[in-house]
This record gives structure tokens, sequence and C-alpha cells, in this order.
């Protein structure tokens, strides 16, 4: 025994030593950023077998599809000590580089990067924005090891942003500790326009690119009491340093969190329109509240990565939606809404989630489970079929929060919940949690049963009594459409190459139980030209409910009469006020709740 272990423990030591000496390094240059190429080159030296396999991650971490980034590599080629080597296609994102050994393996390829998303590369002449699952690949089996990573900037470009460690006095030169960190790291080369602020002890780089009416002293004020409140929640904040890259586009939207750094998408002259400014602000909290929830404090699925296939959980409801439910709280806390604007969003939240069709179709944990073949992969019967787990686990958060103030009267939320789990699953036990350890969590710092609420509500279709839990905090809900009879259409079309097309169809309205399909043309409605319908819906605003409406479509050629019976609006529209006669307790939830 004693013989096996110990032979046992110098395998295991020339293992490590092995990889221990192999060391990787990337140079990063363009040649043609005006069709969109990206140059790179990897070098290996130190390892000691026949041969290496080299692989591409088919995703991005907090982007929950397979997108195949290995498609856009071509020209590849490897060389031994300056001498060509056979390599050869072992499967969709990996390449075999054969007499690895024999000395310093180099390996050049290109990248075509021409998809404009806060996930995906982009280059141009203006610019280079790397998603660094899309650019590097990694040795099989060795993602532990660290890397350094050259960039050469094309012609005038001057700057790099970028999360990863530079390297002191070396231009453009970066290090990883390992390859999570470099797939973590987006990196944003051309001429972007910089500025820094400090919050919570830690530098913030802001990195615009694309322009824009924004107003530096104020984003440096505003964006630091985001982070500050942020940071309030857990006690500490993780960073050395982070770096926000911000893409100004003439509409534009959407963030990815990363380990020290975000991408932001933003429309460009925005910043001077109060609610889109405002908007702005909570994709920068929704970004920066991941760096505790998801980034670190993660479901068990989420970490350490699978880069060859999908992870799947379902928790995404807590990862993602209790991140766009803490923009709500952080936006408040930092100053940016008040108690009552604050319960109307929420309300509002709240309602949209009511209102999807696909609500009554798909618990959130499956909408969790499913962001892999159908959140990042909808249709037009998505709206029917599925629930988004950023839209319930939201609604899911706040309730949830005024639950456990409520049980607690008001000496503890949900921020307790995250930061024991932050403290326990990320600080002391260094793994992912599970669903179940999540729920004991909630219930010990509760104090009462979870079960029902996860039988209710993530693991049931099962209506949200949104009543109830306002009541809790000393909040009136009024539904502003009840004992309304309005007509119900449940229709939507678009003017597509000058014609008037279904684009979708409600299936709580009477369209869907007589056919009306999703790609008709439209004729006419009710004998009035298609034109008039899609452009004021006159026809149909003389409408009351039970009323026939007929469409006139036009389907693979073939003229067809579709009659169906308008419905009463089943949507609902919620509206809150600050009850003023709320009792003690009422108030002490809301607190609670909020502060």
């Amino acid at each position: 025994m004693k013989t096996t272990l110990s032979a046992l423990i110098v395998l295991l030591s020339i293992s490590m030593t092995s990889k221990s000496q192999v060391k990787v390094g990337f140079e990063i240059s363009f040649t043609e950023p005006q069709a969109h190429y990206v140059e790179v080159e990897m070098n290996l030296s130190g390892l000691s077998k026949e041969f290496v396999d080299v692989k591409m991650p088919v995703w991005a971490p907090g982007s929950y599809l397979v997108r195949e980034f290995a498609k856009n590599i071509e020209g590849f080629s490897a060389t031994a000590n300056g001498k060509a080597v056979r390599f050869e296609k072992v499967r969709k994102n990996a390449w075999r580089i054969h007499n690895a050994k024999a000395g310093n393996v180099k390996i050049k390829y290109r990248v075509y990067a021409f998809e404009v998303s806060v996930r995906t590369s982009f280059v141009d002449e203006s610019h280079a924005f790397l998603s660094s699952t899309g650019i590097f690949l990694y040795p099989d089996g060795m993602l532990n090891l660290p890397s350094t990573v050259v960039i050469k900037p094309f012609k005038n470009w001057q700057k790099v942003s970028t999360g990863l460690e530079p390297i002191v006095g070396k231009a453009h030169t970066f290090t990883a500790a390992n390859f999570d960190i470099l797939f973590d790291s987006p990196i944003e080369v051309g001429n972007q326009d910089i500025f820094e602020f400090t919050a919570a002890g830690v530098k913030h780089e802001v990195a615009m690119f694309g322009g824009g009416n924004y107003d530096k002293a104020r984003l440096q004020t505003d964006m630091a009491k985001v982070v500050e409140q942020a940071t309030a929640i857990y006690g500490e904040n993780p960073n050395k340093h982070y770096t926000f890259i911000v893409h100004n586009f003439s509409t534009g939207g959407g963030g990815l969190e990363h380990l020290n750094s975000t991408v932001l998408g933003a429309t460009r002259d925005g910043y001077s329109d109060p609610k889109t400014y405002k908007g702005f602000l909570n994709l920068v909290a929704h970004e920066y509240y991941h760096l505790w929830n998801v980034k670190r404090l993660r479901p068990a699925a989420l970490g350490p990565f699978d880069y060859d296939n999908e992870n799947y959980t379902t928790s995404l409801w807590v990862a993602e939606g209790f991140t766009s439910y803490y923009e709500n709280k952080l936006m408040y806390r930092a100053g940016f809404f008040d108690e009552q604007e604050t319960a109307q969003n929420l309300a509002t939240a709240t309602a949209n989630v009511i209102n999807t069709p696909g609500a009554k179709i798909q618990t959130v944990a499956e909408a969790s489970y499913d962001a892999w073949i159908k959140s990042y992969r909808p249709n037009e019967n998505s709206n029917n079929s599925t629930i988004s787990y950023y839209s319930k686990g939201e609604v899911l958060g706040m309730l949830m929060d005024i639950e456990i103030s409520n049980a607690t009267k008001g000496a503890k939320n949900l921020d307790d919940v995250m930061k024991a789990m932050y403290d326990q699953y990320y600080k002391k036990l260094g793994r992912g949690y599970t669903d179940a350890e999540f729920k004991s969590m909630v219930e010990k710092i509760s104090g009462m049963s979870f079960t029902s609420f996860w039988n209710t509500y993530v693991n049931s279709t099962a209506p949200i009594d949104y009543a109830k839990y306002f009541k809790y905090a000393g909040i009136k809900v009024v539904n502003e459409n009840e004992g309304k009879k309005i007509p119900y259409l449940g229709v939507a079309t678009k003017k597509l190459e000058g014609r008037v097309m279904v684009t979708s169809v409600s299936r709580i309205s009477g369209a869907w139980t007589a056919g009306l399909n999703v790609n008709d043309e439209v004729i006419s409605v009710d004998g009035n030209p298609a034109e008039a319908v899609i452009d004021k819906m006159a026809v149909f605003s003389s409408k009351k409910v039970g009323d026939a409406i007929t469409f006139t479509v036009r389907r693979d050629g073939i003229l067809k009469d579709i009659s169906f019976e308008l419905v009463a609006n089943p949507n609902i529209k919620l509206s809150v006020t600050l009850d003023e006669k709320a009792t003690e307790l009422q108030k002490a939830v809301r607190k609670g709740w909020l502060q």
C-alpha cells in the first residue's frame, strides 16, 4: 500500500512538474481590420507529449448558447522550432498538433470578427473588440496554465482596455493566471475615450467607444454610487481594478458580466434623456452586481466550466433573475428612484410576467435549464410557450425579499441571504451551491419554511399572489384593467417590403383559436386595406368584446378569410401607492425590504 501510494505521489509530482513547465503566450495583431480579421499567434513550450490538442470554447460564460466560435477560424498552421509539423482537426473545435515535444510550438490562425454584440468579437478600421472565448485557443487539459498576451494595435490605435493584469514595463502586455481568467477578460483596442473613478477603494476604468453625449463627471459620480451600494451588501469588493467597456451605437443595449470587467451596449445620444440615462445606470447596476452573484456566488454547474458543452442548471432565476431584481434595490439605494417609483417598477415587472402566456406553460426552473435551447433561440411562438428566467426571477426575488422581511419583522432581508451564501460557498467552501442549499439558506435566515414558495413559484406555473406580498409592505396595488371590457386582438403585425405581415399571435386570443398564423400576409381586415390596420388600427378601435372580425390573408399564395370573436383583454395593469395607514409592522417590513 505504501509502495503504491509513493508511486502515485511520484507520478502526480511528475505530471504537475511537467504541466508547470509548459509556457503559453499569445500575440494579437491586425493586418486587415477593415476586413474584420484578427491575427493570432499562440506559442507553446515545455510540452512533454508527442502531440497536443488545442481547443476553442464553444460558448461564452454568462451567455447560455453554444455559438461555435471555431467556425470563425481560418488559415490555421503549426510549426515546431520553425519547421512545419503535421496537424489535424479532431473535433469541431479542436486541432491536434503532432511532434509537440520537439520544441517550441507556434500556432497561427485568423479569426473573422464581424458580429456586433456584447458577447462576440467585432473588428473594423476604427477599433477591435475581442471577446476572449472566441479568440484564444487553449491546450486541452491545461486550463490552469498561466499565459501572457501581447496586443499589437493597428496603425494609429493607441489604447488597450481590459481587466487582465498588465505586465509592468511592457506596453500592451498582459498576464492571466489561468484560462478561466483569460476567457473572462474581454479586450477593447483602439482610441476609446477613457476616464476613471474610484469607488469602494477600487479604481474603475470606463472605456467609451463610439462617442456620445455623455457627461464624464456625472457618470463618474453616478456610477460610483452604484458601486458603493453593491459593495455594501457583501461588505467587500473583490477587485483590485475594474473595467467598463462601453460600446455606444445609434441604438444600443445589453451587457455581459465578467470577473473584473463588463461590456455594455448603450445609445450614443441617450445620455441626455432622463429615462435612457437611468436605463444605462440600471444596466451598470445589473452587470456590477454580477461580480458577486454569478461570478463568485454561483450555481454548482457554472464552474469549473466545461467549454466544450452546455453547462446546465435550474438556478438561472437566482443567478440572473435576482441580479435583475437587485438593479431596483441598487438604483433605489443610490438615490435614482424613490420608494413609490421602485414599488411601481416592480409592480410593472410583475404584471409583465403575469401577462406572458408562456408563464402558464413553463416553470422558471425549466426556463433556467432550457436557456441553451429556448431562451437564446427564440422563435415566433416563444412568448406563448416560455417565460424569461430574468423576468420571473426578478419578481421572485422581490417576493422572497418581502417574505423574509415580513417573517423577521424587518430585521432581515434577501441581502442577508446573498451575503451568507457568498461567505459560505465562495469564501469558505470555494464551490457552487445546489438549489437545495440555496433554499436551505433562505429558510435559515428567514426562520420559516420555503417549501410552499418553491412548489408554487419555482417548480410550478401557479398564479403570483402579488397583492399579498405588497400588502405585507404596506403597499396598495390595483389592477387598472379590472372590470373593464377591453377587446383584445392578440395579433402583432409589421410592414415588410411593402406587405403587412403577421409577426405574432397570442395563444389567449380569438385569432389563435381561429388559426391566424405568423407569416400570413394581411390583405384586409373587415374589407379595409391592411395599411390602415397597421398604421392606426382604426377598424379595431370601434370593436367591442364579442364582436366578430375578419382577416383576409394570403398564405402560400392562397387567399383565406379567417374570422373570430374578440375576447376581453386578459392582461393586467398594476399601479401601486404607499398606504398612508400602513401599520407599524408593514412600515418595518417595507423599510427592512428596501433599505
